[in-house]
């Protein structure tokens, strides 16, 4: 059993795992421009098995039980589809666009609750899809308005893609965390995304050359904090709660974007993004009936 843990530190520790995610994408972008999105993500995956699986077992785990190790592939399974699409895209857009485009995935989370939970969507979410729509066109317009290319088009609508997935692996990730501790979530989820990865391996994959090695393995260290951290949150606290958090990967893309790639953030981007979040923070919003709260996911 785990010791009682406020929201606020869960808050904190969730927004820090963002932030080393946020640093590590700029890597991953880096190392799909050089070598594709699938070599990129398949390499990641094994490294952060070869780093994580030696803590697991120097701590003398018992293998997951049938209920977390069916979690694990799912999230593995979704997951990973969801990454590698991010990355394909994130190749073809700045990093600010991408991120922002991925803030649905709460939004988005609240409608698969719904079809896989049978809980009732409120006018709240279907007000809060409006509003983040807008937020899409805009950067939609301001694509057009750049005259962008149609690979800049593909890589939005990939993204988009992995919202969806990300927003599925969200609801998993929730469950994923009550049925095992933080060491193992992360572990197992490289496990099954890099044997996924492998099986593709022959057509889609390659070797890494000497000079990737270092992104590859802080890649993989960056990535594996920040599943620690995501899933050790997400154990002690509910998803409304921490929901929040994933807003302030625009700011740290933004950064990273900007120092190593670049890469300028338009008005149309930030424009998107805030009605994104607005169209978010609306959906999810508690809402006072009487005397009682009913708050959403």
């Amino acid at each position: 059993m785990t010791r009682p843990t406020s929201s606020i530190v869960a808050f904190g520790v969730a927004a820090g795992g963002i932030a080393v995610y946020s640093a590590m994408d700029a890597i991953m972008k880096g190392l799909s421009i050089a070598s594709g999105a699938y070599a990129a993500v398949l390499w990641r995956s094994l490294a952060g098995v070869a780093l994580l699986a030696p803590l697991y077992l120097a701590k003398r785990r018992p293998w997951p039980s049938a209920q977390a190790f069916r979690l694990h592939l799912a999230r593995g399974a979704t997951g990973g589809a969801s990454v590698l699409l991010f990355f394909w895209g994130l190749v073809r857009v700045p990093m600010a666009q991408g991120v922002a485009l991925t803030f649905l995935a709460p939004l988005i989370a609240l409608f698969l609750a719904a079809l896989t939970l049978g809980e009732r969507i409120r006018r709240a979410a279907i007000g809060g899809s409006l509003v983040a729509s807008l937020g899409v066109l805009a950067i939609a317009a301001g694509q057009v308005q750049a005259r962008a290319s149609e690979q800049t088009v593909l890589g939005s609508v990939a993204i988009l893609i992995a919202s969806v997935l990300y927003a599925g692996s969200l609801i998993l990730l929730r469950r994923q965390a009550q049925a095992a501790d933080a060491l193992e979530v992360a572990l197992f989820t490289s496990i099954v995304l890099g044997g996924l990865l492998l099986a593709g391996s022959p057509w889609f994959g390659g070797m890494p050359t000497p000079a990737q090695a270092p992104a590859i393995l802080g890649a993989a260290v960056l990535g594996s904090i920040s599943a620690v951290a995501l899933a050790w949150a997400y154990a002690r606290a509910e998803a409304q709660v921490l929901a929040p958090v994933e807003y302030t990967a625009f700011v740290w893309s933004a950064l990273f974007g900007w120092l190593v790639f670049a890469e300028r953030v338009s008005p149309w981007t930030v424009a998107g993004a805030l009605l994104i979040i607005l169209g978010c923070l609306v959906a999810v919003r508690k809402r006072v009936a009487g005397p009682q709260t009913e708050a959403a996911l």
